[in-house]
């Protein structure tokens, strides 16, 4: 079951919630109002990998200079 983000229109509480389907109904824990929306959600990705570490070029938006912004 994902995690969805709520906003509150009633009294203005953010909240998260775990849902089954996007049919669920969902009312706010501050205030049992049924009146929410579901946020716009982002996610953070963290990677032990040393990818990222290991590509060089002198940074920048192209790695090193091949575009001719350096």
């Amino acid at each position: 079951m994902p995690i969805y983000e709520y906003r509150c229109r009633g009294c203005g509480e953010d909240f998260e919630k775990y849902v089954s389907g996007a049919s669920t109904k969902v009312a706010c824990p501050t205030c049992a109002g049924g009146d929410v929306m579901r946020k716009l959600s982002v996610f953070g990705l963290r990677s032990d990998s040393p990818v990222a570490s290991t590509v060089s070029g002198g940074g920048g938006c192209c790695g090193g200079g091949g575009c001719g912004c350096h």
